[in-house]
């Protein structure tokens, strides 16, 4: 049984589940789910990713979570008990898991890996914040990092930005808009962990310390074999001073620590380096002293009897070089620092300064690279926390180094107690003895009585401190100079009394001599120092000389004036002090007389002196006012002053506590507020009169201590006096504030001193309040500050400088703790918004005034008393101004950024972000009964209607311009929301509920509403929190609606576009709701008009721009009842169809290949051909020429403006302006059109369509006499018909396109297509392009139609193949003549019918030959309107199948063949020089030797076998057409072989060569065939046809009839066809031959009358021409097999160099010139013309045309002298002609 859960609420899947279980849930590991009811093992619930999916699981694969419940049912709400950081983290990780694949599908391959890194940190930080076990400041810190990485992937992956506090997200309903905005800026412009480490207090003031870790590794060395001690410190070299103690290592022998507790310990940290430190040329010195012998290549063995501190050498490191290889702040890197010797000794002092100069004369270098190797790192922060985050360095026992003296920062509590002493030189005589001494000093701390202070000198760091320490010895030297410090640590207790003592001894190589020296005295070596007060009633130093008398001779201590020593001391201590004017000033008892010297020169004194003594000198200054006031009375008040600044100073804002804590706790001055009161009013009714104000505007900085101890000391009074002259005191604070109101009141604008005071004073003027409050009730201090600020004068009457200061001044006002209280807010508020609307108004400090108003806005909305009257009192001061000011704001923003050029200030993304959310904060804040105060207001209807307009148009400024960045999603949901409860009209005028319309459903469409783009997290999380609010929206836009009553007909149908955006939105429940409105509409107008035509027309125009068919198909349920019934369902079924057309184009135009879409025709054609509306239909025109435009379709664009050509007239009639066209005639719009269409002609080379449209507008110019632009439309023709003749155009491919399947539009769903491909677009391009634009489709491979299967199915199927273009070009005889380029134009082009084949074989295949039984299936495909066109691809409109037979088959491909050769050889006719021919060769090839299909060999074989002859006679015609072509063929190959010699590298001459003899192969074999194949009879009526007279008039004539007569003849008589073997030779034809061959002749010689041929075969069978006629020749040859052509495969041409041969001149010889013929159309030249004509390998036909009768003498010869005479005697008769005589 089933029983709902109480405390098992929420758990987390433990392991991924699946079952076949009924109704149970699949679960993935990591999923989270909420339990509803459990039953024996099993819970009943559902995964919180799929709510809606309830199921059941085992209850061992979740784990329980605790969880808190609320409504409790079916709709209660479960929400985890865990960290809110821990929520945060697990669902962006679920989030960031589906987008880190995402990523690996995209190859982001570098954010793939670095998100990988990041989310396996936060499981693991998760994980130990999960734990528990640590402590709150690891927790915290763990807290930080989890935010770090969470806020780096949300930016990285384009997620929303979160905002923070704490590290938790915060909740927007708990904060102000202001708030809010500043949390999330705030978060984006710094980094997380800055402000996480931000502290309370001045920022600015807060100074950052530095410290730098030093490890040493290791000392390698080769030369010294004694103990070494090696002293590390820091080094100023532009100062020339240490600014650090030293850290002193102490090495044996081998290198290794002398304590072996310190192995791998050799470390120290050099603390409290301040930035300002870190910028000096600081260096890392390292001196090395040895322990040994005096001189360290002593030949004694053994050891040394006595050991010697002795200089061995220096090392010195840049820190500048240490910070520019340290990249990261936390790396540690190694360095190496060499070790220099010092040449001479007595230099010893300087050789680190000498090593930074690099002075090398001075030291050496080391002859081997040996040194320390030390190991450095920088951290920075306060020493407590290095010691938290840092544990394991600090537990190595690093040595703490300080520096000398005090650190920048100055905490108090720091007590220290040091004296640091430095060895500086000393002179000594020699004694007597020839050589220098080697002097050694030992320095003692001595108590009073003699004792030695035990352990308090401290060599350097990182050592035990000794009771007295040696020097080092400098080697025979009687003036050494050591510069060696010690630091010495005496007890504050015994500090007094206690000195020092120095001891020098002379040292040799083996002993020390006993001379003992204290101070600069000398005593005999036998003296012994046990009577310590005799020797320290001597004098100490030269000073104390003068005063001493004179030493008696008999005196035991003697001094030399020429010897002396010298020290210098630097004392670090808080209690002590060698101040001589402080210590004064504390005993001021002891010396009355010079207090008021020392009060005047006490800001000569260090600011360390003073703080380290800060209570002191209070109670001292206190004290001389109680002993004194009149007399000490100014001057203690400017001593305090002078310290109260003191502690402004960064580097003793720490001591402000002290300051504090001695005002509250030591402090006991009860009558010193009455003298501070007095001198406060006396400096401040002053100012107006002093030139000089420096002491007074240090009063106004100090006023805040001040009036702490003013309120104090009245406190003290009045509890000692039981509140006694309480009035004067309050008089006395009220005369006070009468003197700051004054001062603030004076003009400052001519004065630059008083401004500074002034503003001094309202820098430090909030910070009393605190001090007041303790003094006087909240309304009376609000009261005093309310006046003071009054008194402030406006915007006008001061300066920038003192605006400023003035704002900072309310600001601080508000921010204070006075503001907070409602009782004292109620009286400031007022004087606040009357600044702050002043500076609204003149748009000054607008940055300052929005942080006012963000302040005010955060108190009101986290105040718990009633902000009613305060909120109303913002409405009526500020609401307006700020609509107005944020209006400005944003249109001087949009128009600098239009202009492009550099922002303004007051036109930044910041301000308007501000004022922005100020303006949310306000209309949050307001209630209804805010909003009708303020529409009551009001005095006139005009007021209230700027009001709203100017609101409306704000709210449309944040929705539209993007106010906020797009990852700001808080904030623009939030926007939103009060946007929505803002949106109100009260009252009928039109154009505010125009505007209030306009909104709504500019806010229902906008961008950041639409849930369905959003990830289901964030869909959500929204919903949960606001709900959809475009339904809230779209119920609120009804309501309105209804509320409009009887003006509804105002709105209709000027409001159809907005609503009709509305229906667009995605959301059913929203279009529902705007059905009853569309009726509305509708219905309004039918009882206004009796039809809704408006309505119609206003939803056709603007159904282009917004379409959807769905509230259509509602709004014909919606009409059913109505009378209008029928009109509205016609209505309803014209706009569906419409939006078909217009749903399909515009997912045609989303697409990447927009070009391919047709769309905008069909839509044209529907506004054209349906609903007749023309403006539409040209604004599709010029959509669709602009589509073509973007793909570079200039051909296209032509043929579609070419739609509007059409539509005007060349008329004066007057036209609109229209899109980029201005108002004028449609003669001037036609023109113009024109030549937009003449130049995208001619960028699509398609002169031949522009040439028309020349000669239509030279017509126009002509019948205006406008020869000036008939000049130019003329010159542009002319320039068509040469780009024609010389520039080459590439011959597009033609596909076919089949699209299959109902996912496909509307337009393509099971339609078949041709498209005109692009230049150099093969078949596999052009289908990867179709299948790149529709991704999803499958691409079929066969040519069959697919079935009905395939397109009925939910799936895309694209079919595509090459079709071939079928030309209308008829081939007539005027054809030949056309070069082939401008036939294969017309080839391509206006072509509307294409067809493809597909082979197969009918019958049994022939296994021999194939291509007997290969037949062809040709499908023609005829389009709806010819290529090219308005589109690159139209509908197929029907389908024709034919079957071709083989034979049909044969002719085709060869014919083909042959037109490919035609075209390739034209194409290298014309050079003139070696280039790549290499198509031309594989060509040739590819003909010449075909290895693939055998050629036309297979054809012969195929077709002209005799038994295939003889069983299908009906196909003679066809054969004998296919021997022609194949003959053709082989003359077309002759003269590409020509070329080829001509062309080729004479490295290709072999390959040449073999192309030669297989083509003699080839020829030899279709010649052999030839002989039998023409033993048939030849009908007898095709060789006895007239001949007409060849006369010029008649040349046309002779042509056509000759033409007409080989076309009638079958294929038996035409080209090679007449010659015949000797026994096949009839009676019948030999007659008729000559007449034919007469006739053929004579047509062939008026064909090529005008220019003549020859052609020669060279030795080698390749056909080898004369270079003069070349090219007219092969140009002949190229032309395109035509029926009126009699011989296709002769040979034409002069003979070589244009002679004649010996046969053409012997029988030229025979004959008598001809008589002049009085024919007066002659037209030939005088000279006789001849021909030759190659009629077989065998034939020729010699013809001579007398150029005077027009008779034509021919000659026919074989080269056989039998044959040649006979058929000259045969063909040797007279010619039917005007002469008789001729023969």
């Amino acid at each position: 049984m089933w029983i709902p859960t109480e405390d098992e609420k929420f758990g987390v899947v433990i392991s991924s589940f699946r079952s076949s279980v009924s109704q149970s849930l699949v679960l993935e590991l990591g999923e989270t789910v909420q339990i509803l009811e459990k039953c024996e093992g099993w819970y009943r619930g559902f995964s919180t990713k799929r709510p809606t999916v309830k199921g059941i699981f085992p209850t061992n694969y979740v784990h329980l979570k605790k969880a808190t419940v609320t409504n409790r049912g079916q709709c209660e709400t479960v929400v985890p008990l865990e960290d809110p950081i821990i929520t945060e983290s697990t669902s962006t990780l679920q989030e960031w898991g589906v987008l880190w694949k995402q990523l690996y599908v995209k190859h982001r391959v570098e954010l793939f890996q670095k998100l990988r890194h990041v989310m396996n940190e936060l499981m693991d930080l998760r994980r130990q914040l999960i734990s528990g076990h640590m402590t709150q400041e690891q927790s915290r810190e763990v807290k930080r990092h989890i935010t770090l990485r969470l806020d780096w992937g949300n930016e990285h992956l384009g997620l929303d930005l979160v905002p923070r506090k704490e590290f938790e997200m915060v909740d927007p309903d708990q904060f102000s808009v202001s708030d809010l905005y500043k949390m999330v800026s705030a978060w984006q412009s710094c980094p997380t962990d800055c402000l996480c480490l931000r502290r309370h207090g001045d920022g600015s003031r807060t100074l950052i310390a530095h410290h730098l870790f030093l490890n040493l590794k290791s000392f390698t060395y080769n030369s010294i074999s004694e103990d070494t001690e090696v002293f590390f410190s820091l080094y100023d070299a532009r100062e020339s001073k240490y600014i650090s103690e030293r850290f002193l290592v102490k090495l044996n022998k081998n290198g290794g620590p002398q304590n072996p507790e310190k192995v791998d310990r050799l470390c120290a940290l050099f603390t409290d380096l301040s930035t300002k430190d870190l910028k000096k040329e600081l260096y890392i010195v390292a001196h090395v002293i040895r322990s040994g012998r005096m001189l360290l290549n002593d030949s004694k063995k053994g050891p040394p009897h006595v050991q010697y501190r002795r200089p061995y050498g220096c090392a010195a490191l840049a820190m500048s070089d240490v910070f520019s290889s340290i990249t990261d702040p936390r790396e540690e890197k190694d360095f190496v620092l060499k070790i220099y010797t010092c040449n001479n000794e007595s230099e010893w002092y300087q050789i680190h300064e000498n090593i930074i100069r690099k002075s090398s004369t001075k030291y050496s270098a080391p002859s081997t690279n040996y040194g320390l190797i030390v190991s450095l790192q920088l951290f920075r922060g306060d020493l407590d926390t290095l010691r938290r985050e840092n544990h394991v360095m600090f537990s190595r026992g690093v040595t703490l180094t300080r520096k000398l003296g005090f650190p920048d920062v100055i905490l108090p509590g720091d007590s220290r107690n040091d004296l640091y002493l430095m060895l500086e030189r000393g002179d000594f005589e020699r004694g007597g003895k020839s050589v220098q001494k080697n002097i050694e000093v030992t320095v003692y701390v001595l108590y009073a009585d003699g004792e030695t202070l035990k352990d308090c000198i401290h060599v350097g760091c990182g050592e035990p401190s000794v009771s007295e320490h040696c020097s080092f010895v400098l080697y025979h030297n009687n003036s050494p100079r050591w510069s060696e410090s010690l630091k010495l640590s005496i007890p504050i207790e015994r500090f007094r009394g206690s000195h020092l003592r120095f001891e020098f001894r002379h040292c040799s190589s083996d002993t020390k001599d006993t001379l003992k020296i204290k101070g600069i005295l000398f005593c005999d070596e036998n003296t012994t120092f046990s009577n310590q007060g005799l020797y320290l009633s001597m004098p100490c130093c030269k000073a104390d000389l003068n005063s001493c008398p004179a030493i008696p001779a008999s005196f035991p201590f003697q001094r030399s004036n020429k010897e002396s020593f010298c020290i210098s001391t630097l004392l670090a201590s808080t209690k002590l002090t060698q101040n001589v004017d402080l210590l004064t000033l504390l005993k001021w008892k002891a010396n009355p007389e010079r207090v008021l010297d020392i009060l005047g020169r006490l800001r000569v004194i260090s600011g360390e002196e003073i703080v380290k003594f800060l209570q002191d000198v209070l109670d001292t200054l206190f004290s001389l006012l109680d002993d004194n006031i009149d007399k000490y009375g100014p001057l203690v008040f400017q001593s305090l002053v002078f310290i109260i600044n003191l502690l402004r100073d960064s580097r003793y804002y720490h001591f402000r506590p002290v300051m504090d804590a001695y005002i509250h706790n030591q402090f006991a001055g009860a009558l010193a507020y009455k003298e501070l009161i007095r001198c406060l009013k006396w400096y401040m009714d002053r100012s107006a009169e002093v030139v000089r104000q420096d002491h007074i505007q240090d009063a106004m900085r100090a006023l805040e201590y001040l009036f702490k101890f003013i309120v104090q000391s009245r406190a003290l009074y009045s509890r000692a006096t039981c509140g006694l002259e309480e009035e004067q005191f309050r008089a006395s604070i009220q005369e006070l504030f009468h003197s700051i109101r004054f001062l603030l009141s004076l003009d400052g604008r001519n004065a630059e001193t008083l401004v500074c005071t002034q503003a001094a004073l309202l820098n430090s003027f909030p910070d009393i309040f605190d001090e007041l409050l303790q003094m006087f009730t909240v309304q009376e201090v609000a009261e005093l500050v309310r006046g003071t600020l009054a008194s402030m004068p406006g915007t006008v009457d001061i300066g920038q400088s003192m605006d400023v200061v003035k704002l900072q001044s309310i600001s601080r006002t508000v921010d204070s703790r006075l503001f907070y209280f409602p009782e004292s807010r109620s009286i400031l508020l007022p004087v606040v918004l009357h600044h702050i609307h002043l500076h609204l108004r003149q748009q000054r400090e607008l940055l300052l005034c929005a942080g006012i108003l963000s302040s005010i806005f955060s108190i009101l909305n986290t105040s718990s008393s009633c902000v009613q009257e305060e909120v109303e009192m913002m409405v009526e001061s500020l609401l307006d101004v700020l609509l107005q000011t944020l209006l400005s704001i944003m249109s001087k923003s949009q128009a600098v950024e239009n202009s492009r050029s550099q922002r303004c200030p007051q036109c930044t993304a910041e301000i308007t972000g501000e004022y922005v959310s100020c303006l949310l904060s306000l209309l949050k804040l307001m209630s209804e009964l805010h909003f009708h105060h303020l529409l009551n207001n009001f005095h006139s209807k005009d007021e209230l209607k700027e009001f709203l307009l100017k609101i409306f148009c704000v709210f449309r400024n944040l929705m539209k311009l993007g106010v906020f960045p797009r990852d700001w999603s808080i904030m623009r949901l939030l926007t939103i929301c009060i946007i929505k409860n803002n949106i109100n009209v009260q009252g009928f005028l039109n154009v505010v509920w125009n505007s209030f319309f306009s909104l709504a459903v500019l806010f229902i469409s906008q961008p950041s509403l639409q849930l369905e783009s959003l990830s289901q997290v964030k869909r959500k999380r929204i919903l949960d929190k606001y709900g959809d609010l475009r339904v809230q929206m779209a119920y609120e836009l009804y309501s309105m609606w209804q509320k409009l009553g009887d003006n509804k007909p105002h709105f209709t149908p000027g409001m159809m576009g907005p609503f009709l955006g509305v229906t667009l939105v995605p959301q059913a429940e929203v279009r529902n709701i705007m059905i009853p409105i569309f009726h509305d509409m509708m219905d309004w107008e039918q009882r206004k008009n009796g039809n809704f035509k408006q309505v119609e027309a206003e939803l056709m125009d603007k159904l282009d721009i917004m379409t959807d068919q769905y509230i259509y198909i509602l709004l014909l349920e919606k009409m059913e009842q109505e009378t209008w019934r029928e009109t509205g369902v016609s209505f309803i079924t014209s706009v569906t169809r419409l939006i078909e057309r217009l749903l399909d184009y515009r997912d045609s135009v989303r697409g990447e290949e927009t070009e391919s879409k047709k769309l905008g025709a069909n839509i044209m054609n529907f506004y054209k051909c349906e609903i007749t509306k023309e403006d539409m239909y040209i604004r599709y025109i010029h959509k669709l020429c602009d589509l073509h435009l973007q793909m570079h379709n200039y051909t296209e664009a032509a043929f579609t403006l070419l739609l509007y050509w059409e539509l005007l007239q060349w008329s004066e009639q007057p036209l609109r302006d229209l899109m980029q066209y201005p108002a004028q005639s449609q003669w001037q719009r036609k023109e113009t059109l024109s030549r937009k269409i003449l130049h995208y002609f001619n960028k699509g080379k398609c002169w031949e369509y522009g040439i028309s449209l020349c000669r239509e507008l030279a017509l126009q110019y002509e019948m205006l006499y406008d020869y000036h632009s008939l000049s130019w439309i003329r010159k542009m023709e002319a320039s068509f018909y040469d780009n024609i003749i010389e520039q080459q155009r590439l011959e597009p491919e033609f596909f076919r396109m089949g699209f299959y399947g109902r996912k496909f539009p509307f337009f393509l769903r099971n339609k078949e297509f041709v498209c005109r491909g692009y230049d150099y677009e093969r078949l596999e391009d052009f289908q990867q392009r179709m299948l790149t634009e529709f991704p999803q489709a499958i691409a079929l491979q066969h040519p069959n139609l697919p079935d009905d299967s395939i397109q009925q199915s939910d799936a895309q199927y694209i079919q595509v193949y090459a079709v071939t273009p079928v030309s209308e070009l008829s081939d007539g005889p005027m054809m030949d003549r056309v070069p082939e380029r401008i036939k294969s134009f017309y080839r391509i082009n206006n072509v509307s019918r294409f067809h493809y084949d597909r082979p197969f074989h009918k019958g049994p295949k022939d296994r021999e030959n194939e291509f007997r039984s290969l037949w062809i299936e040709r499908t023609t495909l005829v389009l709806c309107r010819p290529l090219p066109g308005i589109s690159r691809w139209f509908d197929v409109e029907r389908r024709e199948v034919v079957e071709v037979s083989p034979l049909e088959n044969a002719i085709y491909v060869v014919e083909n063949k042959n037109q490919e050769l035609r075209t390739l050889i034209s194409q290298y006719q014309q050079r003139h020089h070696h280039g790549n021919i290499n198509l031309l060769s594989m060509c040739l090839n590819g003909v010449i030797d075909a290895a693939v299909n055998g050629g036309i060999a297979r054809y012969q074989e195929a077709f002209f076998d005799k038994d295939y002859i003889s069983s299908h006679p009906e196909e003679m015609e066809r054969i004998t057409q296919l021997k022609e072509l194949m003959q053709e063929q082989v003359h077309i190959l002759g003269v590409g072989l020509a070329v080829h010699e001509k062309l080729v590298h004479p490295e290709m001459r072999p390959l040449h060569k073999k192309l030669v003899d297989q083509f003699h192969v080839m020829r030899s074999g279709l010649s052999h065939v030839s002989i039998y194949f023409f033993s048939f009879p030849v009908p007898s009526h095709s060789l006895f046809s007239p001949i007409p007279s060849p006369s010029s008039s008649s040349l046309s004539s002779i042509r056509s009839s000759s033409s007409q007569m080989i076309n009638s003849a079958p294929s038996s008589a035409r080209g090679k066809t007449l010659l015949y073997t000797t026994s096949q030779i009839r009676h019948t034809y030999f007659l008729n031959l000559r007449s034919w061959c007469l006739s053929l002749c004579v047509y062939l010689f008026s064909l090529f009358h005008s220019f003549s041929f020859s052609v020669s075969l060279s030795h080698s069978g390749s056909p080898s021409l004369s270079d003069k006629n070349k090219n007219n020749r092969e140009l002949l040859m190229l032309l395109p097999p035509h029926r009126e052509r009699p011989n296709n495969t002769a040979y034409y041409g002069n003979t070589e160099n244009g002679q004649m041969n010996n046969l053409q001149r012997s029988i030229l010889q025979q004959h008598s010139p001809c008589k002049p013929c009085t024919d007066p159309h002659s037209g030939l030249t005088d000279r006789g013309t001849h021909s030759l004509v190659n009629l077989s390998s065998h034939l020729y036909v010699y013809v001579y045309l007398c150029p005077s009768c027009r008779v034509a003498r021919y000659l026919v010869s074989d080269h056989s002298p039998v044959l040649s005479c006979c058929l000259v005697g045969f063909l040797s008769q007279p010619l039917k002609g005007p002469d008789k005589s001729h023969t």
